[in-house]
């Protein structure tokens, strides 16, 4: 049939083309997805975005009180705390001195912070409220003449006690945080002019930057993108007591590879904690409706070395451990015997969380982890908390420590925190929807094809259905015009008179054929 024929030969120009397309597609994905392994190109959006972050950044610093000094010290109470907080600041982190290295593959940045005060998201004035805390200069003092001899110690333990410098000291959060002029360490700095005479748990760390970075760009394999080569002119740190401790891995924590994996384990490198940690896959989330992975610290992190043995090089000296879930950072610290651990002690043996009455720890409001966007490798919700702590422990020639055990006592924790701003969100959405749509084009095409064969098979069984419709109508007519023509040529008498009748016969003469076709003829004549 003219019809059917027509449309299979435009169907098999269709399907040439459709395939033809499904090639030509493939390579486009490729392509588009060769494209979106996002590099630190020069004069690009990433770049700029990597530059000057637009999401908001805010650190919260909550601090615990201690409503008991004297009953600790003299070993009648274990510490009780209470935690004050959250003081909130907006921190501003652009990158400076942005230089490109060795062909656009590396590139150089610093990361000065900076930090504005907010009110309206703090419990109250960090200039006014106090706070009782353990004295870190003291205590730092106390640490370095540990090594002396006794006599030593004692005449500065008396030295130190006519000024009134005690284990513990009252000031306000401002101080605490961003630095005092302090009693102790003026009087060191007359003797020593290299120690510093203010102390401040940030001090000098307002508009100043944690080192200088080298950075993969991505430009030879994208999944280097991000990732840190040098810190401060090192590739390895000296720190702590073996090579793979001292490595500096993955990225700062602002940008992963595109495309990530369940099954990976991201690094970051924390210059604020000496070391680099490793995240893990927890769950599927979603924010602002964006998919995301999230990653976080597994408890091995921070786990002694019997439980992971590429711990053992954070012992420092070599054996020297503490136990789950803490960390000693004094060795990059130089001077007291500071601690690093999540806040509340989450995920620490229980004999650090026993010890100082006041902790609570759970997962949702002490827990560190990344909301990753795994297409882009973007993280779209950031949450960073570390605990600060020092170690509290008797030193002999110090009396004022007699009664004290070893206890790792908290002193503040940060919580730092980032998610992506709304119109990044729906950038961000619009992105993953065309990848969406590029991805899945060749699907589409398949689903095109196959919906194609599905209106051939139709139409033909249609046009066939038609067909043997149309011969039933031709053999109905047929039959119809046959019994039509059957009735139209039956013989008719040409008279109205009986044929036997007697007066018939004398009247008329007899004919040869009178009942021929449809009207009388003549007979013929011999």
């Amino acid at each position: 049939h003219p019809l059917e024929t027509r449309f299979v030969y435009y169907y098999t120009i269709l399907c040439c083309h459709v395939v033809m397309m499904n090639d030509i597609v493939l390579k486009v994905v490729c392509n588009f997805k060769i494209n979106l392994e996002i590099t630190l190109a020069e004069n690009s959006r990433v770049l700029d975005g990597w530059i000057n972050p637009p999401p908001p950044v805010y650190m919260q610093y909550f601090f615990f009180n201690v409503t008991n000094p004297d009953e600790f010290l003299a070993g009648k109470e274990k510490p009780k705390v209470t935690q004050i907080g959250p003081y909130t600041y907006r921190e501003y982190r652009p990158r400076e001195n942005v230089t490109f290295l060795e062909n656009g593959t590396k590139i150089f940045a610093t990361n000065p912070k900076s930090f504005v005060f907010l009110r309206d998201m703090s419990v109250g004035d960090p200039e006014v409220d106090r706070v009782t805390t353990v004295n870190i200069p003291f205590i730092a003092v106390m640490n370095e003449l540990n090594s002396y001899s006794f006599f030593l110690r004692s005449f500065v333990s008396m030295w130190m006690g006519s000024m009134g410098i005690e284990v513990f000291m009252n000031r306000t959060v401002h101080e605490v945080l961003w630095g005092f002029k302090d009693p102790l360490l003026s009087k060191l700095h007359t003797m020593r002019p290299e120690v510093d005479e203010h102390f401040g748990l940030m001090y000098n760390k307002n508009g100043t930057h944690e080192g200088e970075f080298v950075f993969h760009t991505g430009e030879k394999n994208y999944m280097d993108y991000g990732k840190i080569d040098t810190w401060n002119g090192i590739s390895q740190m000296n720190w702590w007591s073996s090579n793979q401790s001292n490595m500096i891995n993955g990225t700062d924590g602002s940008v992963f590879h595109t495309f990530l994996s369940r099954k990976e384990l991201l690094y970051i490198f924390a210059a604020d904690l000496c070391r680099s940690i490793h995240l893990g896959y927890v769950a599927d989330t979603e924010v602002k409706g964006i998919p995301a992975f999230r990653f976080a610290p597994p408890s091995d992190v921070l786990a002694p070395p019997d439980e992971n043995p590429n711990n053992a090089g954070f012992c420092v000296p070599d054996g020297d451990c503490l136990g789950k879930g803490v960390l000693k950072v004094s060795v990059c610290r130089q001077g007291a015997p500071i601690v690093v651990s999540f806040p509340h002690f989450y995920q620490a043996d229980d004999r650090y969380i026993s010890a100082i009455d006041g902790m609570n720890p759970n997962e949702e409001e002490h827990e560190t982890y990344l909301d990753i966007n795994p297409t882009t490798g973007v993280p779209i919700r950031a949450c960073k908390r570390a605990q600060l702590n020092v170690i509290l422990k008797r030193v002999p020639g110090f009396p004022k420590t007699k009664f004290l055990n070893e206890t790792i006592f908290p002193i503040m924790y940060v919580n730092e925190t980032a998610t992506i701003d709304d119109e990044s969100a729906a950038q961000m959405r619009t992105l993953l929807l065309i990848v969406t749509v590029v991805s899945n084009f060749p699907v589409i095409i398949v689903g095109l094809g196959a919906i194609l064969l599905v209106v051939l098979i139709f139409l033909v069984c249609r046009n066939r259905q038609r067909k043997n419709e149309v011969k039933r109508i031709d053999f109905t007519e047929a039959f119809h015009s046959f019994a039509t023509a059957k009735d139209e040529t039956a013989y008719t008498q040409v008279s109205n008179q009986a044929e036997d009748s007697p007066e018939n016969r004398n009247n008329q003469p007899l004919r040869n054929g009178s009942y021929i076709a449809m009207s009388p003829v003549e007979a013929q004549k011999c």
